[in-house]
């Protein structure tokens, strides 16, 4: 390859340390090439600039949307060093060698997270720099691409100890530099869906652009490396107000502390989570009494668990739950009073103040099959007052139906949930047979069983759960139905004499 100067092409619309940057690229050698903008910086700050419009012997056009697309520049950054027919091309058209790209894009995100209409978004979508990225990224065997800010250290102590970025290096920075333009196009997509108006919950190809926003302590077990990432354009929707580092189950548990406090709406109530799944679920006139209504279910599970609470936590719920040992508080916010007691009495208590607005439509979950897409819908109320009922109708039991159906809708499958006075007095969770939960939930909750509203999260395909119902005197039922056998079902309800209400919904959760 003939003897050509070292040159380094820098268009950046952020400008954070660029000149610093230049600065030592001047210093080992290299010919500096700027976009108008960067270069104007560059001069400002003393640096020795050509422009790219003299490079290329072409203008600016098109009010700036053409800047650096021309095949001086592009020929210059793709021509493969040891391939002689791309060095007889550099020869013919007289074509400028570049060995460094540094560049970073049009802020599309800020300008999008500031609600700018169609045109704006339109206007703020970088197409040059796009294009310079991922010709260098592409040609990295012989150009170092350099996107972000924090690589610039790294490069220059490179070029100064050993000459030349070393191709590790190189490698490392085209892969981020793909990375950050598929992380735009992702972006723009999102965007101008919402724009467009032509968002598709489940389109044909889905893009999915996510950010690291934290690193977590450990992952399911001390020996896995675990992460929290966030798409873009979307805020986290939580406050970390107090307490020790999150876990990866942390997060989880803390997620299905929200759908508790979802699903339990405007009134006073609280849920308390241990591993996913509810051990107590309450509603009360005030926090304080929802939360012993839920701790009163299972005091004992509820031991370093999760309590989730639908209302601003004041000084006297902070009070009682620091009492006690638990690893987070999640609240829709927490008042001044409330974190100074939890700060005095449980240093390391996580307090999670969650904004309920914030909700997403689509659940994605990574599997060995590939990713299941589902709407992240809550159990809707069954429909107590028209809904198909087997016996008298219980309106009085109301609430306690709600909860007991609410419970069962957040704990896992099979579920079966026992609710009296407001509260749950058991919660079957996770069992591979129906009548085993029941069985459970029933011996769980003892003397507390009797005049209770029994819940079940799917149909009952046999009416024996219904025996086991009546023995422990149950009030009401509530089930789904849709069982070949939900006419022997309601034979032993009207048997037994027990109501059931058939909510025609199934609410598993696997």
């Amino acid at each position: 390859m003939r003897d050509h100067v070292r040159r380094a092409l820098i268009s950046v619309f952020d400008k954070s340390g660029v000149e610093e940057l230049a600065k030592g690229l001047h210093e080992a050698g290299y010919e500096i090439v700027s976009s108008s903008g960067t270069a104007n910086y560059l001069k400002e700050h003393g640096l020795s600039v050509r422009e790219i419009a003299d490079l290329s012997g072409y203008p600016h056009i098109l009010g700036g949307r053409v800047k650096t697309l021309h095949p001086s520049v592009l020929g210059g950054i793709l021509a493969r060093r040891d391939f002689d027919a791309d060095l007889a091309d550099v020869e013919k058209w007289n074509i400028p060698l570049i060995d460094v790209v540094v560049c970073n894009l049009y802020p599309f995100e800020e300008v999008a997270k500031r609600k700018a209409d169609l045109g704006d978004l339109i206007e703020n979508i970088d197409i040059g720099g796009v294009t310079l990225i991922r010709a260098a990224a592409k040609n990295y065997r012989y150009v170092t691409i350099v996107t972000d800010p924090r690589d610039y250290g790294t490069v220059i102590e490179e070029i100064k100890s050993l000459g030349n970025v070393s191709i590790k290096t190189r490698q490392r920075l085209a892969l981020k530099a793909f990375a950050a333009t598929a992380s735009y196009d992702s972006i723009i997509h999102f965007a101008l869906s919402k724009a467009m108006k032509e968002e598709d919950l489940f389109p044909d190809v889905y893009p999915v652009s996510l950010k690291k926003a934290a690193s977590l302590r450990y992952g399911e077990n001390p020996y896995q490396r675990a992460a929290l990432y966030a798409q873009p354009l979307q805020k986290l929707p939580f406050k970390q107000l107090g307490g020790s580092e999150l876990s990866y189950n942390n997060i989880l548990d803390a997620e299905a502390a929200v759908k508790g406090i979802l699903l339990l709406g405007d009134r006073a109530g609280c849920v308390i989570i241990k591993h996913t799944t509810p051990c107590g679920m309450a509603i009360g006139k005030d926090l304080p009494s929802a939360y012993e209504g839920a701790l009163a279910c299972d005091p004992l599970s509820a031991y370093g668990g999760i309590i989730g609470l639908t209302r601003e936590v004041d000084k006297d719920t902070a009070v009682k739950l620091a009492s006690k040992f638990y690893e987070i508080i999640v609240a829709p916010g927490f008042s001044t009073e409330a974190v100074e007691v939890f700060k005095e009495k449980r240093p390391n208590l996580r307090l999670i103040s969650f904004d309920l607005s914030k909700r997403d439509e689509l659940r994605l979950t990574k599997t060995a099959f590939g990713f299941l897409a589902q709407e992240d819908a809550m159990a809707p109320d069954p429909d107590f007052e028209g809904g198909e009922w087997t016996g008298e109708r219980r309106p009085e039991l109301k609430d306690d139906a709600l909860v007991a159906w609410k419970a069962a809708a957040l704990a896992k499958s099979n579920a079966i949930a026992l609710a009296k006075d407001g509260a749950t007095v058991a919660i079957a969770s996770g069992f591979t047979s129906r009548v085993d939960a029941v069985e459970w939930a029933v011996r769980h909750a003892g003397q507390k069983a009797k005049g209770s509203v029994l819940a079940s999260d799917g149909f009952f395909p046999f009416p024996d759960s219904i025996e086991i119902a009546a023995r422990a005197d149950i009030a009401l039922i509530l089930q789904p139905g849709g069982s070949k056998r939900d006419e022997e079902v309601k034979e032993a309800c009207i048997k037994h004499r027990i109501p059931m209400l058939m909510t025609k919904m199934r609410a598993f959760r696997h």
